[in-house]
């Protein structure tokens, strides 16, 4: 008696199980597709040594200090992959920041508008600057090392005229200082979690059933099993403690729940991973990173593509401004200056965004963002000086982009690349 096997449940059939994902993935990363692998290493070693010499650092409370100081800097890099999945560089990411924190601050305190106006008012000035710097890079020919950094001594000049050459301006609007500053209700956090763990949980499900269907090999469902506990077991702990009562007089002010920016980077991160994976303006961003001249052949508007990526990235460091400018509840010439594009670019390449185009993800700005914020804090609560820092922060820095053009090599050797 003969069977007839239909191709989702061959494609079942041939799944090679938890065990042989396993290898895969082993056999990936031997042949040099790191991927996140050495950010996720790398937060785990901190964590654990910081936790040991400073057990102050895994409280409640500097887990939540550690949402809100690497919140704009995570924002600031989620752009910055864009650019750098190109194989290009915007140097003036931190100062666009500081100039979009400005433009929302004047357009509060000079000119009396509303919040949301001057939010949007940021946002359009971020937008104009990254289309400005895209189209000298695109359509003019300028290298965008060049042009960036011309915009970054430039943007300088601007932020000082915005604030009255050195005065600090004050953000006094509750809405835009709730951002870094308030906490969401303890109840809304648990429900956002839930929402979250079922929402990848059924993107899960229905990647594995789609290529099921089409006759393709798909995760075994005991893989999706572990990753959605593992996603569970890890936001139900960090819910948790960031629900515990953190003031030390908790009748004068109560500090619990999740950080409102939290929820904020969080939709984000979900709304341009799926941009970059799931659309075709995503797949053609990898495309012209990995072969610029390939793409232009396969009709793909390089041009545009370049132009949208620094719009993507000025738009995305003007929302990191508006971060920042909520964190210091006022804007002042330091806004975005100093070290922020520093960690903000060493925080994509960190969490395994690579330097030569190509190849990276959102989430790379995020696992980054961590490592970055995770070294601040903890070298802090040691009582290590500034100086220290920076060369930590640097050391980790050159190790990742060491690792990624060893990575590179060791794929191209083994015919991944």
């Amino acid at each position: 008696m003969s069977t007839t096997t239909l191709p989702g449940q061959e494609a079942a059939a041939q799944s090679p199980g938890i065990g042989g994902s396993v290898r895969g993935y082993l056999a990936r990363v031997r042949g040099g597709d790191m991927g996140a692998l050495p950010a996720i290493l790398g937060l785990v070693v901190l964590c654990t040594i910081f936790a040991i010499l400073r057990p102050v650092f895994l409280s409640a409370i500097n887990f939540a200090n550690l949402l809100t100081q690497g919140a704009a800097i995570s924002l600031i890099a989620m752009g910055l992959v864009f650019v750098l999945l190109l194989g290009e560089i915007d140097l003036s990411a931190g100062y666009t920041s500081g100039v979009c924190a400005a433009v929302l601050a004047v357009t509060m305190t000079s000119n009396g508008q509303p919040w949301y106006i001057s939010v949007a008012a940021a946002i359009l000035t971020g937008v104009v600057i990254g289309f400005v710097l895209g189209a000298l890079v695109a359509k003019v020919g300028i290298p965008s090392f060049v042009v960036t950094l011309a915009a970054f001594l430039a943007f300088q000049g601007l932020l000082l005229v915005l604030v009255n050459e050195g005065n600090n301006i004050a953000i006094r609007d509750p809405t835009i200082i709730a951002i870094e500053n308030k906490y969401v209700p303890p109840a809304l956090g648990w429900a956002i979690y839930v929402v979250c763990v079922a929402a990848y949980a059924a993107v899960q499900i229905v990647r594995a059933r789609r290529r099921s269907g089409r006759g393709l090999v798909a995760d075994p469902a005991t893989l999706i099993a572990v990753r959605v506990g593992a996603l569970a077991v890890l936001g139900g702990l960090a819910v948790y403690a960031l629900n515990l009562e953190r003031s030390r007089n908790a009748l004068l002010v109560s500090l619990k729940g999740v950080p409102i920016v939290v929820p904020l980077v969080l939709a984000l991160l979900v709304f341009w991973t799926f941009v970059l994976q799931r659309t075709a303006f995503g797949r053609h961003i990898y495309a012209v990173g990995g072969n610029a001249e390939a793409a232009r052949r396969a009709g793909i508007r390089v041009d545009r593509i370049r132009v949208s990526a620094f719009v993507l990235c000025s738009g995305m460091a003007s929302i990191g401004g508006i971060v920042l400018a909520s964190q210091a509840s006022s804007v002042d010439p330091s806004t975005g200056g100093s070290d922020v594009l520093l960690f903000a670019v060493g925080a994509a390449v960190i969490g395994g965004t690579s330097l030569f185009g190509g190849k990276g993800r959102v989430l790379d700005a995020i696992l980054g963002g961590a490592v970055v914020a995770v070294i601040n804090n903890g070298m802090g609560l040691m009582g290590y000086s500034a100086s220290v820092k920076y060369i930590v922060t640097g050391s980790v820095l050159l190790l990742a982009a060491g690792v990624d053009a060893l990575s590179r090599k060791r794929a191209a050797a083994s015919g991944l690349r």
